[in-house]
């Protein structure tokens, strides 16, 4: 019986043959050629298109193959660096913060009084973890609502660095960020300090918002010691100026890098609560070339921060040190200033401060050009990332230019 199963196959595939013929052959060729010739033919045909049946198949199994290795490549990218399996949208975070004013003020010895509502700034910001050591930061910012030719406003860049995490103590980064000195300067967002205006003396002496492009290392070690180091573009301020810091601040827009900077801050956070401080930066022209009555400045500050309980207590140090006989004749080689703030949280939203402001951008010579000012009002906090703030100020300036009166915030952190 299996002898007889080839053979039949065989007859039965002649015999298709056959009709085939009959039905499609064109009556010359039949004449031109035997049917065993015919039958071999078809069969030639058939064995063909067998082979390219099989050859199809495999074909469409490989592409099968590749469709589903490319798809598991495009999932090993997608959660590339991420033993979680987390997207790229998981390692992606938005965030920002934003506050707006209003300032009723008296102006009096000649100073202009100021009465005006003004959404002060509007931040975002934007970073990536690429891996679980490497990450991006930025922060994005509008200040006074509309930015461009002839309108008050700015959009500015303040932040945008990627940093390294060299081992589990120590990182760098590279890019622009905050300069690492003093209370505000690195971390002032609303809900995180009393009163509707940052204090003048962080503002007008160290100065803050302080941002520089350059590298930076910065760790910890010991019981409770961190450090910063950082080499970064310097200030570029000049006798047109009244060599004043914060005019000089080149905020990386096409900044001149002739004298670069170089700040060094060690912090002591052992005692839950308590934060002690200090900053030097070193810039071996403050001018970038530009005035060549001044050179060198140095800029030291120290600080404290206590919160214990209800009770917070925040109190800085800064002072400027210029050479040349420009700073010098104009008494800018010295500029300082303090301030204390003591705060009580009278419960989780609400909280009372006061704090006393001291600084002078001329305290070089013997001109009384000291500024003083008293703040005191409240924050109230609907919300940890919300705040609503009020305050009264009053100045009392050696040239009797003084601004007393009222302020009034809210601000919000996301």
């Amino acid at each position: 019986m299996s002898h007889r199963l080839p053979r039949f196959a065989c007859f039965a595939r002649k015999t298709l043959a056959l009709a085939v013929i009959g039905l499609f052959a064109a009556p010359g060729w039949a004449a031109d050629a035997s049917t065993e010739d015919r039958l071999k033919a078809l069969e030639a045909r058939f064995d063909a298109m067998e082979k390219e049946n099989r050859l199809l198949k495999q074909q469409l199994q490989q592409t099968d193959q590749k469709v589903e290795a490319t798809g598991e490549q495009m999932e090993k990218i997608a959660t590339s660096g991420n033993s979680s399996g987390s997207s790229w949208a998981d390692k992606t975070k938005l965030g920002g913060y934003g506050e707006m004013h209003y300032n009723s003020l008296d102006g009096k010895g000649g100073a202009k009084s100021k009465d005006e509502i003004d959404l002060h700034r509007f931040v975002l910001f934007f970073g990536h973890e690429f891996n679980s050591r490497t990450r991006f930061f930025s922060e994005l910012e509008v200040e006074h609502s509309i930015a461009g030719e002839g309108k008050k406003g700015e959009i500015e860049l303040e932040q945008a660095y990627v940093e390294f995490d060299l081992n589990d103590k120590h990182r760098a980064k590279a890019g622009l960020f905050m300069i690492p000195v003093g209370i505000i300067n690195e971390t002032h967002e609303p809900p995180t300090f009393y009163g509707v205006e940052r204090n003048p003396v962080e503002k007008d002496i160290i100065p803050a918002t302080w941002w520089a492009g350059g590298a930076a290392l910065s760790g910890r070690f010991g019981d409770g010691f961190g450090y910063d180091f950082a080499i970064h573009e310097g200030l570029a301020t000049t006798e047109a100026k009244e060599y004043k810091p914060r005019d000089g601040r080149q905020k990386t827009s096409e900044a001149r890098a002739k004298n670069l900077a170089a700040t060094a801050r060690l912090k002591w956070t052992a005692i839950p609560g308590v934060e002690l401080g200090g900053t030097v930066q070193h810039q071996s022209d403050i001018t970038q070339g530009l005035d060549a009555t001044a050179g060198s400045a140095n800029l030291y500050e120290v600080h404290s921060i206590i919160n214990k309980g209800p009770f917070g207590l925040k109190a800085l140090y800064a002072q400027w040190s210029l050479d040349g006989d420009g700073p010098k004749a104009i008494g800018a080689d010295k500029q300082k200033g303090w301030y204390v703030e003591p705060s009580f949280k009278l419960s989780e939203q609400w909280g009372v401060f006061a704090r006393y402001n001291l600084w002078d951008n001329k305290a070089g010579d013997n001109i009384a050009s000291k500024k003083k000012q008293i703040d005191v009002g409240m924050n109230y906090w609907p919300h940890p990332d919300v705040v609503l703030k009020a305050d009264y100020q009053r100045q009392n300036n050696d040239d009797g230019k003084n601004l007393n009166g009222f302020n009034l915030g809210v601000g919000y952190q996301f």
